[in-house]
């Protein structure tokens, strides 16, 4: 941790940046006023609060009683801004979802960003305006932090590793190991938007409508599931993002020592992007999201479980997919439109890099 990054008190470097035309340099990293300055005029402002204001090496700031979870994540995103979102809502926003599908109320979060030499301030304060923005928004805020500087063509701009620590209360436990045959399987909404958004950007594909990324904090949403879940029915949640809905239910399966039996027919995709996926070859299964969520529940449990997740804004579109079976080789399967069968497997390769 560097020692200043967290410390927004005034260094006596009053000298406003230059916001419009200035440039990331070597000295924004060197620890000494040009970094200070960085952090109190950019950092501190946009992300204010009052365990940041503490100004010490880490923030010392109270949890409610339960088991403390631990995320962290890494964003190397390219292009950094797009349709939905940008590097920092999504930094924000997939750190929240880790922890929160563990069952656990986000409390805060810590931040540390790589810039390469070189890259506009402007561009930079739009990232960590919308970074203060998203933490706001969702009530967890970003109370320490670290940034460094590298030279220029030996980083991409910007990469941010945010750290999310949460709190879930005794007695709830949700874990990938937990899925037993009988048990059905929930879907939030469409799968594919933001890895669609992304790749639509990069390859310059136009659309009648818009693909926009679906990236969101889900934790408001999992709050709820978990409220009409009196009989504790939730087995496993899980934010389907690198490898998509496939990845997801194969690691799934794969922790409980059981198969998967989906239904095509069920699983929402919009038009755009069932077409961007299939004009650039790509399979809707395996493509990233970053606004939804994988439930596995109990039988007896499912249909109150789904009807809370459409009752909320981030689950309006919640579907059922699909059931987990006994298979002792922990296959995931899917019967088609078509009245057939074919296997999921696990992805061999990376269908989309830098898609978050």
């Amino acid at each position: 941790m560097d020692r200043h990054v967290n410390k927004p008190v005034k260094s006596g470097y009053v000298r406003p940046l230059d916001l419009k035309h200035g440039r990331v340099d070597l000295t924004h990293g060197s620890g000494g006023r040009a970094m200070a300055q960085l952090i109190e005029q950019l950092f501190a402002a946009a992300f204010d609060n009052e365990y940041l204001a503490q100004g010490n090496d880490g923030a010392t700031l109270p949890f409610p009683p339960g088991r403390v979870v631990l995320a962290t994540d890494s964003h190397v995103v390219s292009p950094l801004f797009f349709p939905g979102g940008d590097i920092g809502s999504l930094a924000v926003h997939g750190t929240i979802n880790d922890v929160a599908v563990m069952g656990a109320r986000p409390v805060c979060l810590a931040a540390s960003f790589i810039l390469e030499e070189g890259f506009p301030l402007e561009s930079l304060k739009r990232i960590v305006d919308s970074m203060a923005a998203a933490s706001r928004a969702a009530g967890v805020p970003v109370v320490t932090g670290d940034t460094k500087v590298v030279e220029q063509g030996k980083g991409d701009g910007v990469f941010i590793t945010t750290t999310g620590v949460g709190v879930v209360p005794d007695g709830l436990q949700l874990s990938g190991d937990r899925a037993r045959p009988g048990d059905k399987v929930l879907l939030s909404g469409c799968i594919g938007d933001h890895g669609m958004a992304i790749m639509s950007l990069r390859e310059s594909l136009a659309f009648a409508t818009e693909i926009s990324s679906d990236s969101a904090a889900l934790h408001t949403l999992i709050a709820a599931m978990l409220d009409a879940d009196a009989k504790r029915g939730l087995r496993a949640l899980r934010d389907p993002t690198r490898g998509g809905l496939a990845t997801t239910l194969n690691e799934i399966a794969a922790q409980s020592g059981v198969g998967m039996l989906l239904d095509e027919a069920a699983i929402p995709v919009r038009p755009q992007v069932e077409a961007a996926c299939e004009f650039l070859g790509l399979d809707p299964l395996y493509v990233a999201n970053e606004g939804k969520l994988v439930a596995i529940v109990a039988a007896d449990d499912a249909d109150r479980v789904l009807a809370a997740m459409r009752a909320h804004p981030l689950g309006a579109g919640a579907a059922l997919i699909g059931e987990v079976v006994q298979d002792r080789n922990r296959f995931v399967q899917m019967k088609t439109r078509f009245g057939g069968r074919r296997i999921v497997d696990w992805l061999t390769g990376d269908q989309l890099p830098r898609i978050c």
